[in-house]
């Protein structure tokens, strides 16, 4: 019976250990990020960059979601964040260019979560122009100042600009993070060290990385380690 217990306690012990050693608490290059060969410039001056390139219709994406929004509330005025809607084929470019126009007419904070929870909850798709026209009349929003948004060369230029931060990045997946320019982290890169775990504990080791790459990439600036916003 003693060589019993001493056996479970032994197998817990090393159940704990491999727990922790699955959490990212110290990312290595490679393996939990990934570092661009080419620095990509960023407007954001002595604050961090944080840009997201997601796609609506990417149930990670929407997964991370909640995740990320209260990451980014927490990092207060620490960090300058941005998000990029990704276009690996031309079908994607509508809901890009519904991203675009929603930040342009001011109605993103609005309207951003319930994009991911028609199609996502509600099992609607919005991946053409005439099924986001439709869905943007039901909330409200003026048709005809929609579309002239919708259509305008703005757009179409800031989808461009997408495209371009995209191949820049070396966006090859979705959600994918990039801190200052420089560090890329996601789910499924921290993932591939957390073998098995759940999609909330890759989200939440995604999120740790994170945190270690924002103060990382403040020292590299030499400023002040940020403080997060309680």
């Amino acid at each position: 019976m003693r060589f019993l217990q001493h056996a479970l306690a032994a197998l817990s012990l090393s159940l704990v250990a491999i727990t922790a050693g699955a959490s990212p608490a110290s990312p290595q290059n490679g393996v939990d990020y990934r570092t661009l060969d080419k620095e990509q410039q960023t407007d954001s001056g002595k604050k961090i960059e944080v840009t997201e390139f997601f796609w609506y219709a990417c149930p990670h994406c929407n997964a991370i979601e909640p995740s990320l929004v209260e990451w980014v509330k927490k990092q207060g005025d620490n960090i300058v964040f941005k998000r990029v809607p990704v276009a690996f084929r031309d079908s994607f470019v509508p809901q890009q260019k519904l991203f675009y126009t929603l930040e342009a007419m001011g109605k993103l904070d609005e309207l951003h979560k319930k994009v991911f929870d028609t199609i996502h909850k509600e099992r609607r798709q919005l991946d053409t122009d005439a099924a986001i026209t439709e869905w943007i009349v039901k909330q409200g929003v003026d048709k005809q100042k929609f579309l002239d948004v919708y259509n305008s060369f703005g757009i179409q230029s800031k989808a461009r600009r997408a495209a371009q931060l995209q191949t820049a990045y070396q966006v090859d997946g979705v959600p994918l993070i990039a801190i200052d320019g420089r560090y890329l982290t996601s789910p499924s890169i921290v993932g591939a060290g957390m073998k098995g775990a759940s999609e909330d504990a890759l989200h939440t080791g995604t999120l740790q990385v994170m945190d270690w790459l924002v103060a990382r990439a403040a020292k590299d600036k030499g400023t002040e380690a940020p403080k997060k916003a309680k």
